[in-house]
């Protein structure tokens, strides 16, 4: 079944401080000549008039990839969960596409199922691999950016405890689906 998708926003996360990448900005490091985010940016620039990028330095750079920036509140790189709630708030849709700059392969046909999961259970939707939720793949409603505010409040910094707190659509993927590599090793970009 094939459903109307509503307009989307897409939320990118690279606010990180790359530790696993020893302290290089994640996003912008290179990979098949074009910076990670190059990569994710193609595949969602078509999907949406509100693409916004979370990072919290380099903002010049990320500016070329993004209609919007936001950063987190707290300046100590506090995680994922503060660079989701600073995208909910500054998205301009109730439905937002949500990923990880270090993921590079990810492609329309995944981001398509998750919105329609999302949309049709009217939930957020979560890639599941393995009996494992993967949150740097999902759909989120912005009508849960309260959930999320009165989680960190609570002193929640999982993104992913903090996402389950409301019903969640799992998208299952096979533990084998490349497009659910990430890159968080130098050596991992090799390939």
């Amino acid at each position: 079944m094939n459903i109307h998708l509503p307009p989307c926003s897409v939320l990118i996360l690279a606010g990180g401080r790359g530790q696993r990448m020893g302290g290089r900005d994640k996003g912008l490091i290179e990979w098949r000549n074009e910076p990670l985010v190059a990569h994710v940016q193609r595949v969602v620039r078509p999907l949406s008039d509100d693409l916004v990028i979370s990072c919290n330095r380099n903002q010049d750079v990320y500016a070329a990839y993004a209609d919007q920036l936001v950063g987190d509140a707290d300046a100590d790189f506090p995680g994922p969960l503060a660079g989701v709630i600073a995208g909910l708030k500054a998205a301009k849709h109730d439905w937002v596409v949500l990923l990880a700059c270090d993921a590079p392969l990810v492609d329309r046909a995944l981001i398509d199922a998750l919105r329609q999961v999302a949309v049709t259970g009217d939930s957020g939707a979560m890639v599941r691999q393995g009996g494992y939720w993967q949150p740097m793949f999902s759909v989120l409603p912005r009508r849960v950016l309260p959930v999320l505010e009165q989680a960190w409040a609570a002193g929640e910094r999982s993104l992913q405890k903090a996402l389950l707190r409301e019903a969640v659509q799992g998208l299952e993927c096979g533990m084998d689906d490349p497009r659910l590599s990430n890159f968080n090793s130098p050596e991992l970009l090799q390939g």
